[in-house]
């Protein structure tokens, strides 16, 4: 197959007003289209493409990202990124000089762009956009002792199925982790789940069909958005205050659309890290009672706050008694994320449903990630292990938002726990992104928050991977722009 190794695109100028990325894209693009590139032709790996073109991989990476977006080129896994088969309708796309850009190229950023980019190996300091804590700050070693004293039990048990609801030693251990939180759950009442994500997969589809309605905060944790639409639903955003939901627009909502169900963070909102206030959490109850939906009370950040003795932390499944509330929780963002254990706790009957439906979907999920789980919380060092995490990032939460102040920045709610801080530049995030992007540098623009995707200002920052001079170098300097 031909290799384009040898295919220059012309000289790249820094400087000129367009990004270096787009310079790229529209270069490849045109060859492509003027049939100076064939079909079925292999690029230059990003390695090779770099170098000949001086640029860095980040630009290359994210050029054949947006190349593979608009439809130009395609990605082999193992083998690499090759010129793809242009159909008429994409080869005509160029003779329509008045078509709106929204359908002359896919967005430049959408939420898949941020996900595959969280995923690229990158030095932990240099994705301030980031979900996740940095993994030296998780336990690596109490991971393993675990795996190794669950590798020692029965080979039976490591090779067959688990449970469909999930390890019953677990199940029970959760069942005394969630009455800490005043949430009275029996074994029976919990299933397991592959993260939070699944979690959350399982709730959609089995409480509601195509063409329903589904809120969410607004701004709200990106991945939803996609999943739920892509499920046939209608997802609509609530604005997010301080301390809760925007209760008069959740009305008036809520009367007009009918909604089946509405996710929300009750404690350390992603992504602002903010939580809800009793006073708000009997609000949203009353008006669910009153439209007859169903609130997922996602709590994934759950450990990452210190507790109400120390700070308010109101749960609206403790309130309820899961009722009215299905809760969700996990343990990917303060133990191990490839562990990839969460679970869902609802009423008995609806834990029945959701068990079928896991069934379904995957039979059961991994024995023994399960088992890891369940021996590092029955020993005691969870407890420690989260302990340390907390107390890490308060050493790193005030001197960050006193830096982002400093390079202009402005944080409406300095919060006082979490990994987040929402924070305004002034500037469309998105384009700021792109440029980051240049620079090896991960940022989570405002846009990717938001159900409508509508450009924004806003951003959210990782404290805990926002340490690096360089960071705030590029937005010290960008925001002077």
């Amino acid at each position: 197959m031909t290799n384009t190794s040898n295919a220059a695109i012309g000289l790249l100028t820094r400087g000129s007003g367009e990004t270096l990325i787009d310079q790229i894209v529209r270069s490849v693009s045109s060859r492509i289209d003027d049939k100076l590139l064939r079909s079925g032709a292999r690029m230059p790996s990003i390695r090779q493409f770099a170098a000949t073109h001086g640029v860095s991989c980040f630009t290359v990476v994210a050029s054949y990202d947006k190349l593979v977006a608009k439809g130009y080129v395609e990605s082999r896994r193992g083998a690499g990124f090759f010129v793809r088969e242009r159909s008429p309708l994409n080869a005509g796309e160029r003779s329509m000089p008045d078509a709106p850009p929204a359908a002359l190229e896919a967005k430049p950023l959408d939420v898949v762009w941020l996900i595959r980019n969280m995923f690229r190996p990158a030095p932990s300091q240099r994705v301030p956009g980031s979900g996740v804590l940095p993994s030296e700050w998780l336990d690596g070693p109490m991971i393993a002792n675990a795996l190794r004293a669950v590798s020692r039990q029965s080979g039976a048990l490591l090779v067959n199925y688990g449970a469909p609801q999930g390890f019953l030693p677990l199940r029970q251990q959760l069942q005394l982790k969630l009455a800490e939180l005043e949430i009275d759950a029996a074994p029976e009442q919990i299933v397991t789940t592959v993260g939070v994500t699944q979690a959350l997969d399982l709730v959609a589809r089995e409480f509601t069909r195509p063409g329903d309605t589904i809120f969410v905060d607004d701004p709200a944790w990106f991945l939803m958005f996609g999943a739920f639409a892509a499920m046939g639903l209608k997802v609509i955003g609530i604005s997010r205050l301080a301390d809760g939901p925007d209760i008069a627009q959740l009305a008036a909502m809520a009367a007009l659309h009918k909604p089946k169900l509405y996710v929300i963070n009750s404690v350390l909102h992603n992504p602002t890290s903010t939580s809800l206030s009793a006073a708000k959490a009997f609000q949203v109850l009353r008006i669910a009672e009153e439209h007859g939906f169903t609130i997922v009370e996602d709590d994934i950040y759950c450990d990452l706050h210190p507790g109400s003795a120390v700070q308010p932390a109101t749960r609206m499944a403790a309130l309820d008694q899961l009722h009215r509330v299905i809760y969700l929780g996990g343990f990917s963002k303060s133990l191990a994320a490839n562990l990839r254990v969460g679970f869902i706790a609802t009423s008995p009957e609806w834990a029945q449903r959701l068990c079928d439906r896991k069934m379904l979907a995957t039979l059961t999920t991994s024995d023994i990630g399960e088992r890891v789980v369940y021996k590092v919380l029955s020993e005691g060092l969870y407890r420690k292990h989260v302990d340390r995490l907390r107390g890490r990032l308060d050493a790193v939460r005030a001197r960050t938002v006193r830096q982002m102040e400093k390079v202009g920045l402005h944080v409406d709610v300095a919060p006082p726990a979490g990994l987040f801080v929402w924070t305004d530049t002034g500037i469309d995030t998105s384009a700021l992104a792109e440029r980051a992007m240049i620079e090896g540098l991960l940022l989570a623009p405002g846009a990717l928050f938001s159900p409508s995707q509508l450009p924004s200002t806003r951003m959210r920052m990782n404290v805990s991977t926002s340490q690096e001079p360089g960071v705030w170098e590029f937005l010290a300097r960008e925001l002077r722009r």
